[in-house]
């Protein structure tokens, strides 16, 4: 995310620029109240714009979900979302202002969920970046995991999907293959096509291409390493041999 966008989040003029609750809450942060509306006067805000915002206030929200914002969480969340030092003031205002209290994330969730409804991808990409959040002080608590299950509802994110998402970041007895999506009964040269898969569908380089934020780009490189992470477990348990494809650099 370049400095411009967060040199304009003192201004109300992205507030309008975003619309809905996410405008409403930077709008509060620029000393403006704005009129909670459905959409922006200016057309649809950048997803850019949208998915930085968004994932910053649900950030917010959830680290407050049970009752306690840990450093762990927030280093957590400075390591997703990317300010230059200048603007750091205006970020950490904006999370301040969102995590005052841990009702009204499923306006925020509702907007970006039908921000992106067209690209579940990037749906992932937020709850990612909330699990990790959640995971930063070694356990996810259990208003935590009730918060992320309901945006995942929000988002239309199946049980599948939220069980495949969540193994990345809690240990269960069969986490490699939920973390990847497989099922011990496949062959071994299904689990590597399977696996190749993934890793072309995950790999950072393909959101660089997409033109998504930096946070994106962030959590797509920590969802790679879960998922090599995964294969290295089932190459040792299943005897296969090194085929691990290389993380970017």
């Amino acid at each position: 995310m370049v400095s411009s966008f967060w040199g304009a989040l003192g201004g109300g003029g992205l507030g309008l620029a975003l619309g809905g609750p996410l405008g409403a809450l930077v709008g509060a942060l620029a000393g403006h109240v704005l009129v909670d509306r459905e959409g922006a006067p200016f057309g649809p805000a950048p997803r850019e714009l949208i998915f930085t915002t968004g994932l910053v206030a649900l950030s917010a929200k959830m680290a407050r979900s049970d009752g306690v914002v840990t450093r762990d969480e927030i280093a957590a969340f400075r390591r997703i979302v990317t300010v230059p030092p200048e603007q750091e003031a205006r970020i950490e205002s904006l999370f301040d202002l969102a995590k005052q209290t841990s009702a009204g994330f499923e306006a925020y969730a509702t907007q970006i969920a039908e921000s992106f409804k067209d690209e579940p991808a990037l749906l992932e990409d937020v709850l990612d970046g909330l699990f990790l959040i959640a995971a930063a002080d070694g356990a996810i608590h259990e208003a935590e995991h009730a918060y992320l299950r309901h945006v995942a509802e929000i988002f239309s994110i199946n049980a599948a999907g939220f069980a495949r998402i969540e193994a990345r970041h809690m240990r269960r007895p069969d986490d490699p293959y939920l973390v990847l999506g497989a099922s011990r009964e496949m062959s071994d040269a299904q689990l590597k096509q399977h696996y190749r898969r993934l890793v072309a569908k995950n790999h950072p380089d393909r959101e660089i291409a997409r033109g998504l934020p930096e946070e994106a780009i962030a959590i797509a490189t920590r969802r790679l390493a879960a998922i090599n992470a995964a294969w290295d477990l089932i190459e040792t348990e299943r005897g296969l041999g090194t085929a691990r494809l290389p993380e970017p650099a």
